[in-house]
């Protein structure tokens, strides 16, 4: 690996392309050509993870209204499939509906280091550009791959949570560089392309604050379709606005930590394999990342307790990411109220512990029911729940060796008789280092459950077999990737939404 050291210059410097780090993203991702066996495994698996969360989340209402809003752009050439639908339309639109259907349940892939990523949502524009242009199977896997490689260096070297920047501003630059190398563009192409989405695709983490909104959902299927319209931008020979990370008004110097801003990003070598994808993790449960190993935790813990009621508190002892943003530590009321939304609630880790620890499972739509929410003694647990930020657990978050990296936390328990139960867990039970980490079954496994009833056995056995050989799937053989439902659920949903603009 290369470290490329990045910093603010002024205007004066006049920074040469090929020392901004844009053109050094796009170079990687220019640059991949034979794929890592194990890495272009990993990305079919992680196609068949966005397919089960995007049909478990068709009847949703953010994605009926994206879906609704796509289908209102009909391809005027090939077009893209949008999910739920034989429909074909222009594929940002494919992408924009399409990430909205991944994203929605906050139940698919995920890595964490200096910041906060889901890899995955690169997948619905790269699949959309993929199915418009033709391309094979195997493009879409060089696609992918180079994607999560950029995608895993800038959440390792730039962290924008500090600066309550969201991250989907590293999303659309790695979705750029994926969909660049997709279709074999020439670095320069791909580097303007870059500029732009950065550009137009940073904004705060407002959206995963407070009462938190349904465009939580919408914002990474923002930033791909913002990658496409880049891409197609540059693709016609125009430019960007640059340096757009180093420039002395630019990404670094105003939103990040100022003028004197100064990162490592680290980035594989000519010839170097792509593996980055390997070092992410896809979820079990429905929830933010930080919250699976604390849902295992409280799986395990709920033998030792006995009848909850003789619960006095519960203090989770973890890392400053899960209790600043996912914690009492986040100081949002919000986390805490019964008729908060779905969106806050796999935001809310007191909860999420509170429900796995009286449920023994965790269920992508029963656990976050209303009436679950709202049952009085769970509000009673749930209030009696604190997180504290342990640096032990803020160290182990931040461990440069993935083996030893750790997302979970402590759990002690007081009971009223003044008894203390403790035990802790670093990592998920699916996590590669985890008790049950997920394989090929697992992931098929995952797909089975979260399609049943709405796909039908056949087609899922269909559906397993095209994603199973994605490296040789032909150009018109992509329409495979996208399962058949009843469809006529999907248009009775739609059917009820009130009309917009389109």
């Amino acid at each position: 690996m290369i470290e490329h050291r990045v910093r603010v210059h002024p205007s004066a410097d006049r920074l040469p392309r090929e020392d901004q780090l844009a053109w050094k993203l796009a170079a990687v991702a220019t640059g991949t050509e034979e794929l890592d066996v194990d890495s272009a495994a990993m990305a079919v698996n992680r196609v068949v993870d966005n397919a089960s969360v995007a049909v478990a989340s068709l009847l949703r209402r953010p994605v009926a209204v994206a879906r609704a809003q796509a289908t209102a752009h009909p391809a005027s050439g090939p077009g893209a499939t949008v999910f739920g639908t034989r429909t074909r339309v222009s594929p940002e639109w494919a992408a924009w509906a399409n990430g909205t259907a991944v994203r929605e349940l906050d139940f698919h892939d995920t890595y964490l280091a200096a910041d906060y990523s889901h890899p995955g949502d690169n997948i619905p524009p790269l699949l959309a550009v993929a199915q418009h242009t033709g391309r094979t199977g195997a493009d879409l896997l060089r696609g992918i791959v180079a994607a999560y490689e950029i995608h895993v260096a800038l959440v390792k070297g730039i962290c924008l949570h500090e600066h309550r920047i969201d991250h989907v501003a590293h999303l659309s630059a790695a979705t750029a560089c994926g969909l660049g190398a997709l279709l074999r563009l020439p670095t320069g192409t791909v580097y303007q392309a870059v500029q732009q989405a950065v550009h137009t695709t940073t904004a705060t983490r407002q959206s995963r604050k407070g009462e938190i909104s349904s465009w939580k959902a919408y914002a990474p299927a923002f930033a791909g379709k913002a990658a496409i319209e880049a891409v197609d931008r540059a693709m016609r020979g125009e430019t960007s606005p640059s340096p757009v990370y180093e420039g002395e008004d630019g990404f670094l110097a105003w939103m990040l930590d100022g003028p004197e801003a100064d990162y490592t990003v680290l980035l594989p070598g000519p010839g170097e394999p792509r593996r980055a994808i390997l070092d992410t993790y896809t979820k079990e449960h429905s929830a933010e990342y930080q919250a699976q190993a604390i849902i295992d935790l409280a799986r395990r813990m709920r033998e030792k307790t006995g009848p909850l009621d003789r619960v006095r508190s519960v203090v989770l002892h973890t890392s400053h990411h899960t209790h600043h943003v996912i914690g009492s530590g986040a100081n949002d009321p919000q986390k805490y109220d019964p008729t908060a939304s779905r969106e806050t609630l796999d935001h809310s880790v007191p909860y999420i512990f509170a429900v796995a620890l009286q449920d023994g499972t965790w269920h992508h739509e029963r656990s976050y029911a209303p009436e679950r929410a709202r049952r009085p003694e769970t509000v009673d647990l749930w209030r009696k729940i604190t997180t504290v930020e342990d640096p032990e657990w803020t160290r182990r978050y931040h461990d440069p060796d993935p083996e030893r990296r750790a997302f979970g936390g402590r759990a002690v328990i007081t009971l009223v008789d003044g008894t203390v139960i403790e035990d802790e867990l670093a990592v998920a039970d699916a996590h590669p280092a985890g008790a049950r980490p997920f394989d090929r079954p697992a992931y098929a496994g995952k797909f089975r459950t979260l399609t049943e009833g709405i796909v039908a056995p056949a087609e899922q056995d269909r559906f397993l077999a095209s994603a199973e050989h994605l490296a040789e799937l032909g150009t018109a053989d992509l329409d495979g990737l996208f399962p058949a439902v009843d469809t006529g659920a999907v248009a009775a949903c739609d059917a009820g939404l009130p009309k917009g603009l389109f």
